[in-house]
């Protein structure tokens, strides 16, 4: 914080390896129920950012477990400037201390032109990553996991997302890419009362809803996007977001793999692959007024497969949606034999040295797989005569 007061555009901040230990007189601000124990309100500008990063990649640990303000929500990070860049930070331990509903968070951003790059949130009570506000930000590469509210309500856990994207009306062109979610008691990503769509891109999500002796905690959807829930029609914005879900991976999550949630229109599944979960595909959705439930409407599902869910494919409204080429329309389900690996602890191998995603087997198609070619061009690269179908093209 004390860099952070005097830094300008274009100003590198390198933290030098080693666990810091914050403690509660550190706290930057204290904000009506918020207790901002990091607040980065200092602006760069375009094409001279302000770094904040590890020293030639050593490892930087920031731990929040002794940050316990009685009453207040903790927030290791606020970010409400813009044009910043974060990179290679480990956050751990992040805290709750109000019994009732509420949640603390990892990382909060309010800024715009942010990049949040290799950060970690893990092994604590809080939200991994929160987008409340602003446009043009990318989170890349970021992994969130180990996180579980046993303080509020009950100890349920019912409200930590690996991932929350939540804004309001103009926070447009926002990005998660690369980006992890495991063991998280809630949902892995979780975009309820949104209102501007988000891409999700090459993202995995496995094993939320549960602890990590597999106990069941939260709601546990792999990718939970858009919806409302019950929210009058009148509260709801007037042009739904359309979000997009391309490449990514869902695991043998508590719930659903990918989940509409109630959304009032449609969102695009294109190349996904779910394993495992109670539902691999679940499109609900609702009416805007009045609020009823129904199957979901307006969606686009093209080269997305599933294998071995409870439910491959649910509450879809066929003749209102653009569905093609997907495996749970093949004549015969596919199989675990047709894929290379259906090993899970692949997707908790460590990332590639540049931070990239792990190269992996897991549900990737074999060379004789009803999945190799199978797929309809949707303006992702592949090689092949056509594209594979799911998210791990056969090379």
């Amino acid at each position: 914080m004390r860099a952070q007061h005097d830094v300008r555009p274009g100003d590198i901040v390198y933290l030098r390896g080693g666990c810091y230990r914050m403690l509660e007189e550190q706290i930057a601000k204290k904000e009506n129920v918020r207790a901002l124990v990091c607040l980065f309100d200092r602006s760069g500008s375009e094409g001279k950012r302000i770094r904040y990063e590890a020293y030639r990649d050593e490892q930087v640990i920031l731990d929040f477990s002794e940050v316990k303000p009685a009453g207040f929500r903790v927030h290791a990070f606020r970010v409400t400037g813009s044009w910043l860049h974060f990179r290679k930070l480990s956050l751990v331990g992040v805290q709750v201390t109000i019994k009732a509903h509420t949640q603390s968070i990892n990382v909060e951003n309010l800024g715009n032109h942010n990049v949040f790059e290799q950060i970690v949130m893990r092994d604590g009570q809080g939200i991994g990553f929160w987008l409340g506000r602003g446009s043009n930000n990318l989170i890349l590469n970021c992994d969130a996991y180990n996180n579980y509210d046993a303080t509020s309500e009950g100890g349920r856990g019912g409200n930590v997302d690996g991932f929350g994207f939540h804004v309001s009306k103009g926070s447009v062109n926002n990005v998660f890419r690369g980006c992890r979610a495991w063991f998280n008691s809630d949902d892995g990503f979780d975009s309820i009362n949104t209102s501007e769509a988000h891409l999700l891109e090459n993202c995995w999500a496995f094993y939320n809803g549960y602890g990590k002796k597999f106990e069941s905690l939260g709601d546990g959807n792999g990718f939970k996007v858009g919806g409302y829930g019950y929210e009058p029609g009148n509260r709801l914005p007037k042009v739904i977001p359309r979000h997009r879900v391309m490449g990514c991976i869902a695991a043998r999550n508590k719930a659903s793999g990918f989940y509409a949630n109630h959304q009032v229109g449609g969102i695009d599944f294109l190349h996904n692959s779910a394993y495992r979960n109670r539902c691999n595909f679940n499109m609900l959705g609702r009416l805007r007024d009045p609020t009823k439930d129904v199957p979901g409407f307006g969606h686009v599902l093209k080269n997305n497969f599933g294998v071995r869910g409870g439910k491959e494919i649910d509450q879809l409204d066929r003749a209102q949606c653009e569905v093609s080429h997907n495996s749970f329309d093949f004549k015969t389900p596919v199989t675990e034999r047709e894929l290379e690996s259906v090993d899970e602890s692949q997707l908790m191998r460590p990332r590639q040295p540049n931070g990239e995603l792990p190269s992996i087997d897991f549900l990737k198609p074999k060379a004789l797989s009803r999945l190799i070619d199978a797929g309809t061009d949707v303006g992702r690269s592949y090689r092949g005569k056509k594209p594979d179908i799911g998210s791990v093209e056969r090379r």
